[in-house]
Formats: structure tokens, C-alpha cells, sequence
């Protein structure tokens, strides 16, 4: 799943650390996803470095480092069951709303200012650094933009590539990159990378509507497993 969301299925990724997480401890399996994130990071950000908004990174990436920032420093003051269980209920809302105005045919384009971008990146810092979940709080701002396919696939890569890269120091001080755990990164990246390359793949064979609409599926998809890992 995380290949394919490297790939640029976005969405999809969300799934796998709740997924871990039912055989191990939360925080140990986020901390084996990152590494492996990081290497993912490579070729999907190779794969379309031409194709990239700087509009969408200049005002994200600095809430998403104010949210790893908050999402480190509050961890154990915020229950991270109740901030995924917001975040997945408004993904499966937002994720409804498009489909159903795409089914009547009504124009979904919006261009929100650049500020608001900001603020949906603190939120994709902080759930992305409690759970590696910040693909929906991404998405929230800049799937309204319709971006052309390849350039949101390009622009999701090139953001969640500095995100995961500004989560390394808190996971150092959490004390998490054990040689244990970098053995198991190191034992589940062969199959990561040939997923990634895969979604690659697929994602330059499906049509441009086909893949919005897929994207907005997953995210309802997503969003349930978010809201049932918060309320379980």
C-alpha cells in the first residue's frame, strides 16, 4: 500500500500504519515506516521532479514543520485516537462532497488563499507525525486546485519527501531507530520499492478524472479506518 501511495495513488498509504500497528506497537511501527518512506521517497520524486506547484510547497511546508513541532512537543497531552478520528471523519465528508458534485456535473475547482494552505499544513504536520497520516489534511487544500495529474502527483512527492525528512530528528530523540527496527525497515523496503515503482506505472496509465475520482474513493476509504482506529 505505501509503495503504491509513493507511486502517486495518494491515499492508500494512511492504511499501512494502522496495519502494523495491529501486530506492534504504534509508535515502533512508525518509526520502521520511516525509513522506509524516506527510500520511497526517492523514486517517486524522481519520477516526476519536473512536474511540481511551488505555489502549493512555499505555503505547506512551513505549517507541516510548525505541525511535526507540535505533534512532538504535544503528543502526550493530545489523544492521537482523537485527532485521527477528526481527520478521518472530514476525509470521508470531503471525499463524499466531491464525489457527489462531480456526479452532477458541478465545477469543483477552488483556489482558496495561501494562507489557508498553511494552516492545513500544520494539521498534515501534526498527523503526520503522529501517524504518518498527512495525506488527507494535504489533500484537503490542494485537490480543490485540480492540478493536472502529474503535476499533484509530482508536487504530493516533493512535499511528503521534506515532511518525512523533518520527522527524522524527533524520532531520534524518541529513541526509535534501534537495530532492531532498521532491520525490519531494511527486510520490508525490497517489496516498498517495486510497489512504488509499480504505482508509477499505473498512475500514467489512468485518465485524469479517473484518478481524482479514485483519489476521492480512497479517501473515504481511508478516512473510515482513521475514524475506527480513533474510536476503537
Amino acid at each position: 500500500m505505501q509503495g503504491l501511495a509513493k507511486g502517486g495513488f495518494a491515499g492508500m498509504g494512511a492504511l499501512s500504519m494502522p496495519l502494523l500497528a495491529l501486530a506492534i506497537d504504534p509508535v515502533r511501527a512508525a518509526a520502521i515506516l520511516l525509513p522506509i518512506l524516506i527510500v520511497q521517497d526517492v523514486v517517486g520524486v524522481w519520477a516526476f521532479r519536473r512536474t511540481f506547484d511551488r505555489h502549493v510547497l512555499a505555503w505547506m511546508l512551513p505549517g507541516a514543520a510548525v505541525g511535526i513541532a507540535l505533534g512532538y512537543g504535544f503528543a502526550a497531552s493530545v489523544p492521537p485516537s482523537a485527532v485521527l478520528a477528526a481527520v478521518g471523519l472530514i476525509s470521508m465528508l470531503f471525499g463524499a462532497w466531491r464525489l457527489w458534485t462531480e456526479r452532477r456535473g458541478m465545477p469543483v475547482a477552488s483556489r482558496s488563499p495561501g494562507w489557508v494552505g498553511s494552516l492545513f499544513g500544520v494539521l498534515s504536520g501534526i498527523t503526520s507525525q503522529i501517524a504518518h497520516a498527512g495525506q488527507p489534511p494535504y489533500q484537503l487544500w490542494v485537490l480543490p486546485r485540480q492540478l493536472p495529474r502529474d503535476m499533484l502527483v509530482g508536487t504530493t512527492a516533493l512535499f511528503f519527501c521534506a515532511v518525512n525528512w523533518l520527522k527524522v530528528p524527533a524520532y531520534l530523540g524518541l529513541g526509535q531507530f534501534t537495530r532492531a527496527n532498521l532491520l525490519t525497515s531494511a527486510a520490508l523496503l525490497p517489496v516498498a520499492i517495486a510497489t512504488t515503482f509499480g504505482g508509477v506505472w499505473l498512475v500514467r496509465r489512468v485518465s485524469a478524472k479517473r484518478f481524482y475520482t479514485l483519489i476521492y474513493v480512497l479517501m473515504i476509504a481511508v478516512g473510515a479506518k482513521l475514524v475506527w482506529d480513533g474510536v476503537a
